[in-house]
Order: C-alpha cells, then structure tokens, then sequence
C-alpha cells in the first residue's frame, strides 16, 4: 500500500534515438556525469518544469514521433501475452 508520506522511486527504462543518445554521451563526458545518472537529472528538471495542463500534455505526447504508435504496439503484445509480469522485473 502506497502512503503519501513515504517517498516511492518509480523505475522507467527510456530509449533515445542515435542523435539523443549520442548528445547525452557528450554532455555526460563534458561534465564527468554518468548518462543514466544525467539523463535522470535532465528528465527530472523536465517533468518539474512541465506544465500539468491536459491539453499541453497531449500536445506534447503528439509531438513525439512514433508515440502511438508503439503505444499501440505495446498494447498488442499485451493482448497476446508477449510481457513480463511487473513481479517478476
């Protein structure tokens, strides 16, 4: 059970396409960071900075090329069983 008072971690596991990866790796070389532990930062400073409004929220959510469409994909593979139960992670 989840308790407002008690800080929660939430693990996501995000893939960058070749131009975002490669300008992560360079930022995380420019100031001796990790990529994971930047990425973290960066992502963290953007969702902060995000304005909780619905319809920017999904303005935003068009704007990422693909996003349906591998909302749709996952949906599928769930349909068919291809996941792995979030207990077993």
């Amino acid at each position: 059970m989840y308790s407002g008072d008690v800080e929660r971690s939430v693990r996501l596991n995000v893939t960058l396409d070749a131009e975002h990866a490669a300008k992560l790796e360079r930022l995380a070389r420019r100031t001796y960071a990790q990529e994971g532990s930047l990425a973290r930062s960066l992502l963290s400073r953007a969702i902060d900075e995000a304005d909780p409004d619905a319809s920017d929220m999904t303005e935003l959510l068009d704007s990422i090329p693909g996003a349906f469409e591998a909302a749709e994909r996952g949906r599928q593979q769930a349909d068919r069983g291809e996941v792995i139960p979030l207990d077993l992670l």
